[in-house]
């Protein structure tokens, strides 16, 4: 009997190996601060947004999405004034958190220490690299800092596109700007480039909730990098975010075609629409299906409820 309780406490104690690990948060603390997401999971509790909605964000407008979070009280989740590896890949996944500080030797010595016990090697700056999974954004709070805040280069920078598919977002420096460029599909977006290696920093949290500038980033929250700006998606708004972006976009298209078609003018096509465009709207539809990017059963549920 004796036995079989302890089998069973190591059992239980195997289901949550990620909530003793060095710098991450409880997975209940993780949960209840993302309590509004009602999906899947990671095994530390970060939401998991599908691979199909990440996939449809690629395509979706950084203004639009940005009006839609602002129109429902998320007025915190921009930043711009970014420097990039390349100005035409996109950088849109899951947030994967790395918090850093300045060093201190006391702390960086028992947090060193208490990863190596874990399994963990290298420095810390690699710690986030080493639990990305496919479809994840590394977005690292570095404190703004240039010389001696470049957390990674062309290493580290295949490491992460080996991993995630995926680029960073940095509020800190990288290095090695030329190899970065010859990882095709690979996208930065930090603070500057630089040539020093990083030094006097440490990771004081990992996947945690974090600070990039003006906006608050949580574990899990859709990542949408592109031209604009940088835009932090709370993970339960993604797919709100995405269909009205989506549907945005549809009646951009169907405007311009009427405009060029002069069919309708500008002040109409601008303003409240008539019963009369918005049937035209529903015949475009049906003679444009391969422009609609989700289901056609998707938009017609989605249609129920706008009141354009």
């Amino acid at each position: 009997m004796k036995r079989t309780f302890i089998i069973a406490i190591v059992w239980l104690i195997s289901l949550y190996p990620i909530a003793a690990q060095a710098q991450t948060i409880p997975r209940d603390e993780l949960i209840f601060l993302t309590a509004e997401w009602k999906g899947e999971r990671f095994a530390d509790g970060r939401p998991k947004i599908s691979d199909d909605l990440i996939r449809r964000a690629r395509n979706i407008a950084i203004e639009d999405a940005w009006t839609i979070l602002n129109n429902e009280g998320y007025t915190c989740q921009y930043e711009g004034n970014w420097k990039t590896v390349n100005t035409d890949t996109p950088v849109v996944g899951r947030a994967l958190t790395a918090c850093f500080m300045p060093s201190r030797p006391d702390v960086e010595k028992n947090i060193k220490e208490r990863g190596k016990k874990e399994g963990r090697v290298g420095n810390t700056n690699s710690w986030p690299i080493d639990i990305l999974t496919k479809g994840d954004v590394y977005v690292a709070d570095g404190f703004g800092k240039i010389s001696g805040g470049t957390l990674i280069g062309s290493n580290l920078g295949n490491a992460i596109f080996s991993k995630s598919g995926n680029g960073v977002v940095f509020d800190a420096a990288a290095r090695d700007l030329e190899g970065l460029t010859e990882i095709k599909g690979f996208n930065a977006y930090v603070r500057d480039w630089d040539p020093s290696y990083l030094k006097e920093e440490v990771l004081m949290g990992l996947n945690t909730p974090i600070r990039i500038g003006h906006a608050m980033v949580m574990p899990g929250d859709l990542v949408l990098a592109k031209k604009g700006g940088v835009l932090f998606i709370p993970a339960h708004m993604a797919e709100t975010v995405i269909v009205t972006a989506e549907f945005i976009t549809l009646k951009d298209k169907f405007g311009i075609s009427m405009l060029k078609a002069g069919k309708y003018t500008p002040g109409q096509i601008d303003n409240q629409w008539t019963d009369k465009i918005k049937q035209d709207f529903l015949d475009w539809l049906q003679k444009n299906p391969n422009e609609i990017p989700m289901t056609r059963a998707q938009l017609d549920e989605y249609m129920k409820k706008r009141t354009w």
